[in-house]
């Protein structure tokens, strides 16, 4: 009997279809059966749960189904599953076709339950076991299944065109399936998520997930460009946006923005303006010449164009012009002195007017001797060199002639008792203090104040007679009095160079007579107060005085070339040596009211040559209280004075001085040392006697040259020793010839380090010399004239001193010189270069000295009455 029945099959489990639980089975006793169609072929081998193939209790046969064919059944017992495997059993026959390949069975006893039922599934799963959308799961052994998608509804039973499966609308089943913001859609076996309108997945790359890549809101007014057209003002929502237009615009659809004319047809700029619409505003502007009455804010209405006076703007004319204002324009014309870049326009920044070169446009518009200086707007006259102006330090146009200073001072007729020098530069000062707030251009300055020099004899001293603080006796009675007069000059020219209309200046002057520093300053400047002149400065706190000076301060640095020679360093009151160490320096306050300190001024004063043992260092200013004894000789009242100043810090290169005044300064240098006057006798003595000396090295020279009287003594020592000796001396007698040249210098002073060091060396050579002599005699040998080799002499007596003058010149390069005498420079302990070779020269000839002596003394007392022995005994004495 075949039975075509799809709900045996084990994996369908209902037990809502109709008639459940189905119950055939109990009836089919000693009855072959086979199971054929969608269910399945072979009664399961396994245990399944109640409900499956529709009967409550599922039979499985739990022995091995026959593998071949036999007409003997396998007999065997069915087990119904009834919550236990095996409960219930009714004994089963089973035979397998192998011509079919299926198996027929046969039940040998009623059931024991009701409602108990054979389950089957497919021993060999091919397509189409399982009828349409449904498959035979060969992991679940051949049970039917439907496809992924599709399922059996609860009160279907299988047939045999069909498993009875259905789609599954998972949109329904499951609530919220794709997650928020989305659509489900159902699809034949699937579904299919989107995301709704202005959403988007998490990651678009990725397909929708609800757990891990849900929908997003996509935020338009970031991801789209110009979404509201770019001129309104983009709101995101969940799903969607709104625009707003901007202001100035209005809505030109629902997304986009139109510009508002405010201009049409309107009077909102007011009256005399010009209203210019822009995308979303508007500009308004007043007609040319006119302005807002209230010109932070724009034209309106409430705020009229009126009038603008175009003059109040300093450069609407551009520098060097005047302006002139009229209703809605100006006019603008350009100062004395000037002219247009271009004359057929008006002066503005764009046409400024340009100074006219009076100087090159009028060749010898200063006349003769004269140089002519362009300034802005003016030109300025002044003298060359030698020559100075008829009418003083003021110029007058077309009144004032350069005459040479000769002439100048041979047309002078002074009173008695008075230099013409000293007479002109009286005059010089009184102009200068009768016209305190004049301002003269830096040509006449400089003019002015070379003149003074010139006539003061500033710069004929010598470098010796300043550095040693001799008094100048030219224009004046003295240094003092010209020097002060001098000074005074120079303070109120350089006054003359400030002009307080200026504003912040800086100006540096350099002539060979004088350095020149000139700086002006605002209290709100960012500016460092430190002048410097010749390689000295000056550090004043100027912002202070600027704000005790309305606002602006000013200050001159300055250095007269030469001043030393007047005002030297014998001018200070002490018993000790003196030395002029820096220049003089003059600091002042020109054309302030306010000239109070409120701190200290600090100068910083380069040394006129390097200290090795400074002495005592001493800053000093120029008092001149104009007192003067009866006999015409200084007394206190023109002098150095150190009141108000000191040394904050000293090295061998400079000293930095500390005032509490302006001035003129200097830095002396006083030392224990007597002051020592030039004593022509003794120079001319200390000649001679040189002269002598060379005379008699020469003849000493010509002695070991021309004349052997023993031969077997070496003379190559006392040869060299005395050329050395004659050449350092004739170096010293003309040391005057060279003294002023300071390359020449340089170079005679290693010439006499050389000689002088291998004087010494060919000395030490002699004592060797005798020495080995000696050796030779205490061993009674018959002494020949070998001793060392002339090669050897030479290489020593004159290799080495070459070696020490070579290093030294390479390790201090400017230690040869001087100002006094072309020797070795003191400083930073150079003589050592002489004196160490020296004192290593003594001490090795006193050494030997003393060996050759005591060698002698046994020699002497153990002596032979050889005749040959005593001969030589006797030119040892001779040589000792």
């Amino acid at each position: 009997m075949a039975l075509d029945e799809p709900r045996r099959n084990y994996l369908f489990s209902s037990s809502s279809i109709p008639g459940y639980p189905i119950n055939t089975d109990i009836q089919r006793t000693n009855i072959w059966v086979r199971y054929i169609g969608i269910g399945g072929d072979t009664v399961i081998p396994e245990c399944a749960p109640v409900y499956y193939g529709g009967v409550y209790y599922p039979i499985y046969l739990p022995f091995t189904h026959p593998q071949s064919e036999s007409e003997t059944p396998t007999t065997g017992n069915a087990c119904g599953s009834t919550g236990l495997c095996c409960y219930y059993y009714v004994v089963i026959q089973v035979i397998y076709c192998s011509s079919g390949g299926f198996y027929v069975y046969r039940q040998m006893d009623n059931h024991p339950m009701n409602y108990m039922g054979y389950v089957t599934y497919h021993r060999n799963c091919v397509a189409g076991s399982c009828g349409p959308l449904a498959e035979c799961s060969t992991t679940k052994n051949g049970g039917c299944q439907c496809v992924s998608g599709y399922k059996i509804p609860p009160k279907h039973l299988p047939t045999n065109e069909s498993y009875g499966c259905q789609d599954i609308n998972e949109c329904e089943e499951t609530a919220n399936l794709c997650g928020p913001h989305s659509n489900c859609t159902n699809l034949p076996g699937v579904y299919n998520c989107s995301c709704l309108e202005g959403f988007v997945p998490s990651d678009p790359a990725l397909a929708l997930n609800p757990s891990h890549n849900p929908c997003t809101d996509v935020n338009e007014c970031v991801e789209i460009e110009e979404v509201c057209g770019g001129f309104g003002k983009c709101t995101n929502t969940p799903g969607n946006y709104t625009c707003t237009c901007y202001k100035g615009y209005k809505p030109d659809g629902p997304f986009n923005c139109q510009d508002i004319d405010e201009c049409f047809n309107s009077t909102i700029c007011g009256q005399e303006s010009v209203c210019t619409n822009t995308p979303g505003a508007h500009n308004c502007t007043c007609l040319l010449g006119l302005s807002p009455t209230n010109p932070v804010l724009d034209p309106s209405e409430a705020n009229p164009c009126i009038d603008v006076d175009e003059c109040l703007n300093k450069t609407v004319c551009g520098p060097n012009a005047n302006c002139t204002n009229s209703y809605g324009a100006h006019s603008c014309t350009c100062l004395f002195g000037y002219l247009l870049t271009s004359p057929d326009a008006i002066a503005s920044p764009l046409n400024p007017c340009l100074d006219i070169d009076e100087c090159a446009d009028t060749p010898g518009l200063c006349g003769l001797h004269s140089v002519c200086t362009n300034a802005p707007g003016t030109f300025h006259c002044s003298c060359v060199e030698g020559y100075f102006s008829s009418t003083g330090v003021l110029w007058e146009t077309d009144v004032t002639v350069c005459e040479s200073v000769d002439d100048v001072l041979a047309a002078l007729v002074p009173p008695e008792g008075q230099s013409k020098e000293m007479y002109f530069l009286n005059q010089m000062n009184q102009q200068l203090m009768e016209n305190p707030d004049i301002v003269l251009p830096q040509g006449s300055v400089t003019n002015s104040l070379s003149t003074a020099l010139k006539v003061s004899g500033v710069g004929t001293m010598s470098a010796q007679q300043a550095s040693t603080g001799q008094v100048w006796s030219g224009a004046g009675k003295d240094g003092g009095e010209s020097g002060s007069v001098v000074l005074k000059i120079s303070v109120l020219l350089v006054n003359a160079l400030v002009d307080p209309s200026q504003g912040r200046v800086n100006k540096t002057i350099h002539t060979p007579e004088l350095d020149i520093s000139l700086q002006v300053i605002e209290a709100n400047s960012t500016d460092t107060s430190s002048l410097s002149a010749r390689g000295n400065t000056m550090d004043i706190n100027l912002k202070a005085l600027a704000r005790n000076n309305n606002g602006t301060a000013s200050a001159v640095f300055l250095t007269v070339n030469g001043m030393e020679s007047l005002l030297g360093a014998s001018f200070l009151q002490t018993e000790n040596h003196t030395e002029m160490l820096s220049d003089v320096i003059t600091a002042t306050l020109p054309k302030i009211n306010h000239t109070q300190l409120s701190e200290p001024v600090n100068f910083t004063m380069s040394h006129k040559r390097r200290l090795a043992e400074p002495g005592l260092m001493t800053c000093v200013y120029w008092e001149d209280r104009g007192v003067e004894h009866e006999n015409g000789t200084e007394g206190k009242g023109r002098h150095w004075s150190v009141n108000g100043c000191w040394v904050v810090f000293s090295d061998e290169n400079y000293t930095v001085c500390s005032c509490s005044h302006l001035s003129t300064f200097a830095l002396i240098m006083q030392t224990g040392e007597t002051v020592s006057e030039d004593n022509p006798f003794l120079e001319w003595v200390n000649r001679m006697c040189v002269i002598v000396g060379l005379v008699f090295f020469a003849l000493a020279i010509l002695t070991f040259l021309l004349c052997s009287w023993n031969p077997k003594i070496n003379n190559t020592a006392r040869l060299h020793l005395c050329l050395c000796l004659f050449l350092s001396h004739l170096l010293l007698l003309l040391d005057y010839t060279y003294l002023t040249h300071k390359l020449v210098c340089s170079i005679m002073a290693g010439l006499l380090h050389f000689l002088v060091v291998a004087s010494f060396l060919w000395m030490l050579l002699e004592a060797l010399q005798l020495y080995l002599l000696v050796q030779r005699l205490s061993r009674i040998q018959v002494i020949q004239r070998d001793g060392l080799q002339k090669k050897y002499l030479f290489l020593i007596g004159y290799g080495i001193p070459l070696v020490i003058v070579g290093v030294s010149a390479a390790v201090k390069r400017d230690g040869y010189g001087g100002s006094k005498v072309c020797w070795l420079m003191p400083e930073q302990y150079f003589t050592w270069a002489v004196l160490g070779p020296v004192c290593t020269v003594l001490a090795l000839n006193w050494i030997l000295f003393c060996v050759t002596i005591w060698s002698l003394r046994p020699t002497l007392a153990n002596m032979k009455s050889d005749v040959s022995q005593s001969k030589d005994t006797r030119c040892v004495y001779i040589c000792l």
